[in-house]
């Protein structure tokens, strides 16, 4: 019932680091074995993702130090916990349901980020993350620069508009997703955090979240509807919701 917790340090630093390599796009693996090491070291969204994962550890940990005997031991449990959530593993070593609100704020929002495209993780993904970013620096410039020709690039080429188009009808499918799970869940009169934190943690396909479904919780309070709700959060999550969505589409099925 403990996770990880009960392993040893040594352990729990093999698991982080192994967390956070199957986070990685498994194409800068192959941009490797072809021996292009510029290539794969200077991809963009593996830059971002390491930036973002040691960044919010180092950030946890400065909020935490309080609580354990050394900084180590504090950034140690941070950055695990941090690879965890961001790889989407679900293991934990620690109950960060007690951490400081600036902590868990950190955590729910890796949630959402997720690991990187072409992983083993969920969540949004960084490299979406990165398109939607850019997509909004491009409205913005444009609203300055009317007659101004501007591309969204990736690792200095430029996106093709069928892909920036498919990522922000991903985003706004996967925003009216999670708004109605939350919704829908409510019934069972559970605080918002609980309800936030279970369809984020399911929808992302995390593991535990936060107050009654944190750690050390779990889902089985919830009612059948709702946990019928969180099953197809973690489906959809999971395959990328619009594989699971087709299924509902009544053309799919006239060719049977």
């Amino acid at each position: 019932n403990d996770s990880i917790a009960s392993y040893s340090l040594a352990s729990q630093i093999v698991i982080t680091t192994f967390m956070i390599i199957c986070s990685i796009n498994f194409n800068v693996y192959y941009l490797l074995l072809i021996r292009k090491t510029k290539e794969a070291f200077m991809n963009q969204e593996l830059r971002y993702y390491l930036g973002i994962v040691f960044g919010s550890a180092l950030l946890i940990a400065i909020n935490i130090k309080g609580s354990f005997d050394n900084f180590f031991m504090a950034f140690h449990t941070a950055l695990f916990q941090v690879a965890s959530v961001s790889s989407t593993t679900g293991f934990a070593t620690t109950d960060f349901n007690l951490w400081p609100e600036f902590s868990k704020t950190i955590l729910v929002l890796l949630m959402f980020v997720g690991a990187c495209a072409g992983s083993t993780g969920g969540g949004i993904k960084v490299s979406r993350i990165l398109i939607l970013c850019k997509t909004v620096r491009k409205e913005l410039h444009i609203f300055l620069h009317p007659n101004a020709i501007k591309k969204i690039k990736m690792d200095g080429k430029a996106i093709p508009h069928e892909v920036v188009r498919s990522t922000n009808i991903f985003f706004i499918v996967y925003m009216l997703i999670f708004a109605s799970s939350i919704f829908l869940i409510a019934f069972d009169d559970f605080n918002l955090i609980t309800n936030f934190t279970a369809v984020a943690a399911t929808f992302n396909n995390i593991g535990p979240g936060l107050e009654l479904v944190g750690p050390t919780g779990n889902f089985g309070m919830f009612s059948w509807f709702s946990k019928l709700i969180l099953t197809f959060d973690m489906l959809a999550g999971r395959l990328e919701i619009f594989p699971l969505l087709i299924l509902f589409v009544r053309d799919t099925w006239k060719k049977f």
